[in-house]
């Protein structure tokens, strides 16, 4: 048996979780959380992006998947959880990922479901809702905290697509790390890109932004929400 995935207690139909979020103090107050819950087991915890990959990756290979679901925060050191996402979408298709995140913003909301999450879910939503989007996501429902479907509603309503809504996942990710104030060499390190690849990702971003230096790519940012604590 895989010793990151213990075995989960005998309850009838029980989900198995896991959780990857950097913050232990908040990972342990979900975890409770979910565990009151008859049906649900939490089964494994990761504190990063590639503890995350490897363990799930490793275990699903070596026998049947060891867990149901994953809940994903999104802002963690070394590769973000939207990096871990994609990977995981093409590594481990099945396996339904919700985001469980302080980020509110219709643009990681459109993000994260075209790089394949089942469900996202802000910090600062009600616990019960928190507790319903883990069985919808895991029953392969799409999942969203009522604030999100509001946002969600708002920006189909919008008149056009802001520029950014044409970036892939690794860009966005990549824009999210430039407006945070990391290097090219600092992102270049956590992706395992080289700089030049990294640098590249830059120059495209910013034409489709339609911006020419840093200062403009942070206002961009600003006027279009995509600033919210990464």
């Amino acid at each position: 048996m895989n010793p990151r995935f213990p075995e989960a207690p005998l309850r009838s139909r029980t989900l198995r979780v896991a959780l990857a979020d950097d913050h232990a103090v908040v990972r342990a107050g979900y975890r409770r959380l979910l565990e009151l819950e008859p049906d649900i087991a939490v089964v494994a915890e990761f504190g990063d992006a590639d503890a995350a990959y490897s363990a799930l990756t490793v275990a699903s290979a070596s026998s049947a998947p060891a867990a149901d679901l994953l809940v994903l925060d999104l802002s963690m050191p070394g590769r973000s959880g939207l990096d871990l996402l994609s990977r995981l979408a093409a590594r481990l298709p099945e396996l339904p990922v919700l985001v469980f995140t302080m980020h509110d913003s219709a643009a990681m909301l459109d993000q994260c479901l075209r790089a394949g999450a089942a469900g996202f879910v802000t910090k600062s939503s009600a616990p019960e809702v928190l507790v319903d989007a883990v069985r919808r996501a895991a029953r392969g429902e799409i999942a969203l905290s009522p604030d999100m479907v509001a946002l969600a509603s708002a920006a189909a309503r919008a008149p056009g697509q802001p520029p950014h809504t044409r970036l892939s996942s690794r860009e966005f990710d990549i824009l999210q790390q430039l407006i945070a104030g990391r290097s090219v060499e600092e992102i270049a390190q956590t992706l395992r890109l080289s700089a030049k690849t990294v640098a590249n990702y830059q120059t495209g971003i910013r034409h489709t932004l339609g911006v020419g230096s840093a200062v403009e790519l942070l206002r961009y940012a600003k006027e279009q929400g995509l600033i919210d604590g990464y």
